[in-house]
């Protein structure tokens, strides 16, 4: 077979799986007679290893997702690839534009790594295609992805926290969990915590505002323009697939990914809310936002860090420190 990989520095986060490891995933997957034609890595993803595999008699490409070996993740990113498979059933009212699975598995018998095939879907990612419309024609593409984002946010799940577990009896119990996960994966990276066990605390002191939560939603995770496919030949901007839904959780939608990243400009996206509808403004909820703000940052430092960023750590201080003084 052929491979295709993205050179990367020693030191970098992510490792490929070479030609024999692909192979061998492949043969687990659809059986010892498949041939492995070709196998392209693809560089969108930041954390896990991501290929375009051709198998031979087959028209369309698969997919294949390896997560990082177990010892090199976070306690706060374990198992993210376990918990997008927990998610599919939740995420049925969007199945048409994500690729289905057809193939996982946890057991690290074949490679020491979960693992996923998922169907390939065409289209351009957004980031590459979106420029291409003018900007007034953008709007198309934000009021779409708000109409995926209220979709989602409707379904009601189980529990709080993690779609994967573990399970939590209200929402301050998630929150604060999450805080303290995070502070334990910044301290065992020799980073500074303080900040976040801060906020941790004051999570913790309005956890009655919080627990005003009390119905789980399904968030996201990370929904935003990176994980969005575009069709290449439709003349105006038009979501036809949407990926990588390893952060998932049950919550308060407020807290989401695509909600910050909506709210961050005035410009095109103004018209996700069209779509979406309105956030509540109330004094609680504005207090919340400013909790979840945190939460967001304690969480960017620490991909920073993986990432080898170190000047945007250094810079997620002053961030972190800002909300945390409209905090207290």
């Amino acid at each position: 077979m052929e491979l295709r990989a993205i050179e990367r520095e020693p030191e970098a986060f992510q490792r490929g799986l070479n030609a024999a490891q692909i192979e061998v995933i492949c043969r687990q997957a659809f059986g010892s007679g498949v041939v492995v034609v070709q196998a392209v890595e693809l560089g969108l993803g930041g954390y896990n290893s991501v290929y375009r595999v051709e198998l031979g008699g087959s028209d369309a490409p698969v997919i294949l997702r390896a997560a990082p070996q177990e010892q090199v993740q976070f306690g706060s990113e374990l198992h993210l690839m376990r918990n997008e498979y927990a998610s599919v059933p939740w995420l049925a009212v969007i199945a048409p534009l994500m690729p289905q699975v057809l193939a996982v598995d946890w057991s690290h018998d074949v490679v020491d790594r979960d693992w996923m095939i998922q169907t390939y879907l065409p289209g351009v990612p957004a980031p590459e295609h979106l420029g291409r419309y003018p900007r007034s024609g953008r709007t198309t593409f934000f009021r779409q992805l708000g109409a995926i984002t209220r979709t989602v946010h409707d379904v009601r799940g189980p529990h709080f926290g993690r779609v994967s577990g573990p399970a939590y009896a209200s929402w301050s119990e998630a929150v604060i969990a999450s805080f303290t996960q995070i502070a334990d994966d910044l301290e065992q990276a020799g980073l500074d915590d303080a900040d976040v066990r801060k906020a941790a605390d004051l999570a913790a002191q309005g956890h009655a505002t919080l627990d005003e939560i009390d119905e789980p939603q399904l968030l996201t995770g990370d929904l935003w323009t990176v994980n969005c496919l575009l069709d290449a030949e439709a003349p105006e901007p038009l979501i036809s697939g949407v990926l990588d839904f390893d952060r998932t959780e049950f919550g308060d939608p407020a807290a989401d990914w695509t909600i910050r990243m909506a709210q961050s400009k005035d410009d095109e996206r103004e018209s996700f809310w069209e779509s979406y509808g309105a956030l509540n403004q109330t004094p609680a909820a504005r207090w919340r936002s400013r909790i979840y703000e945190a939460r967001h940052l304690a969480a960017i430092r620490l991909e920073r860090h993986r990432l080898a960023k170190s000047e945007l750590v250094h810079e997620s201080y002053a961030a972190l420190a800002k909300v945390l003084a409209q905090l207290g």
